[in-house]
């Protein structure tokens, strides 16, 4: 699950897992202090969604946005980098919640030396001299969360080990 509008320096990340497991998810792992969480549910997306909605608001006091990837599809997204060759920390996978329309970088602005790519529920985007002097605005992503490529790695890398532990616990593969 990626969170939005969960900040490093308000995230309390002992009350976010609990917030998780009383929504009864298991294995429940936090990454970094950004709202990045990795567990195991039975639930489909909607229905994870569903129910963390309540429980995140109280946790943070507001609505709490919500996008949610299974291990599989958060493994294609690091696979599918199309900037392999590039920084991960120059590259994000900006997250939405439903397939991209026709055109999502209609009205794209302050682009110069970034390159964007489309993806399934993503776009991704090389900040060539990095993020900090970029003035590129995608109207589309008002709806989604970012994460760097970086990230998305070590997110993948969680849930398949999350998977693989499950699955050794069963003795199977």
């Amino acid at each position: 699950a990626f969170l939005r509008g969960v900040s490093p320096m308000n995230a309390k990340m002992p009350a976010l897992k609990a917030s998780f497991e009383s929504a009864g998810f298991t294995q429940v792992r936090t990454v970094l202090a950004s709202g990045n969480v990795v567990f195991r549910s039975g639930l489909d997306e909607a229905g994870v969604r569903k129910a963390l909605g309540q429980r995140l608001q109280a946790y943070a006091g507001k609505p709490v946005g919500v996008l949610v990837r299974s291990a599989a599809e958060i493994a294609a997204v690091a696979a599918g980098n199309p900037f392999p060759h590039a920084a991960g920390n120059r590259v994000v996978a900006l997250f939405v919640d439903e397939i991209l329309p026709t055109d999502p970088l209609t009205g794209v602005t302050g682009l110069r030396d970034e390159q964007l790519v489309l993806g399934t529920r993503e776009i991704f985007v090389h900040y060539g001299d990095g993020m900090a002097d970029s003035r590129l605005r995608i109207p589309y992503a008002q709806q989604g969360t970012a994460r760097n490529l970086n990230t998305v790695g070590k997110l993948a890398a969680m849930a398949a080990a999350l998977g693989q532990a499950t699955s050794d616990s069963r003795g199977r593969r």
